[in-house]
């Protein structure tokens, strides 16, 4: 789609959970993609540092009744009153107008962790250590992302440096934003089930606003009325009826990878 200089993007994906088999190869090409550091030896459960998570939910039947989905779950992308905006002490969080997407600022951050206090979703991470790699693995870095320092929260940006590689492609040909084919997030690129659809939600002919508005998606705690931009998909009545619970860290839930 050719886009004109007034045109406004809202970038969102639909996840179809009904695909998703929960193999992890989304969040490897996250961390390889925004340079996210392996974890430390002391990590542990609440100091890892990942930008998409896939988290494992049963519904709590005895088997054969017995059901479970994965639900991979990045920054949610809130279009209104984006509560990691409106608690931050130092700006270092906007929604860039001209796309949508929430933008993490590390060198405003000062390390509150309000933001991570404030967002429903838990999709925020703090960075407790300075990034380290194996020795020879630094050379495996993205160019085009600056690893962060030591205490700064970090978050999922739809993969910022593609967005602008894409940009300066666009721009060369004499196109003020790129082709939908262009701008591809790396989790996307990576799922082998096909299950995480990208693009304009702004634009009502392309495939991602058109699954957004099928019966069987939805959002995560809609409820709030944050409008997130990213939605999922399932016929699973149970699964449906899940999402208003949230997800919340329970000992009958596990992080996969």
């Amino acid at each position: 789609m050719d886009r004109t200089e007034t045109s406004k993007l809202r970038y969102g994906m639909v996840i179809d959970l009904d695909r998703c088999d929960g193999c992890g190869a989304c969040m490897v090409a996250c961390a390889v993609e925004n340079n996210v550091p392996p974890a430390q030896p002391r990590t542990n459960d609440r100091t890892g540092l990942t930008w998409l998570r896939v988290f494992k939910v049963e519904n709590g039947a005895d088997y054969p009744a017995s059901r479970s989905v994965f639900v991979p779950m990045p920054c949610q992308q809130c279009e209104l009153e984006t509560p990691c905006v409106s608690v931050c002490p130092q700006n270092a969080v906007e929604v860039d107008q001209a796309t949508g997407i929430v933008t993490q600022v590390p060198v405003r951050c000062l390390g509150c962790r309000y933001c991570m206090t404030a967002c429903p979703y838990h999709a925020r991470y703090f960075n407790w250590w300075d990034p380290e790699w194996p020795a020879g693995m630094e050379k495996t870095l993205n160019p085009d992302v600056a690893p962060r320092m030591r205490g700064v929260v970090e978050k999922c940006n739809f993969c910022h440096g593609r967005l602008q590689a894409a940009r300066a492609q666009a721009a060369a040909e004499g196109r003020r934003e790129p082709r939908e084919d262009e701008y591809v997030p790396a989790c996307v690129e990576a799922c082998p089930r096909g299950a995480i659809v990208f693009g304009d939600l702004a634009d009502p002919n392309s495939k991602v606003a058109q699954l957004a508005q099928q019966p069987d998606t939805f959002q995560f705690l809609v409820r709030l009325g944050t409008a997130p931009k990213v939605h999922y998909h399932s016929r699973q009545p149970w699964v449906q009826r899940m999402v208003e619970a949230g997800l919340t860290r329970t000992k009958k839930e596990s992080a996969n990878g």
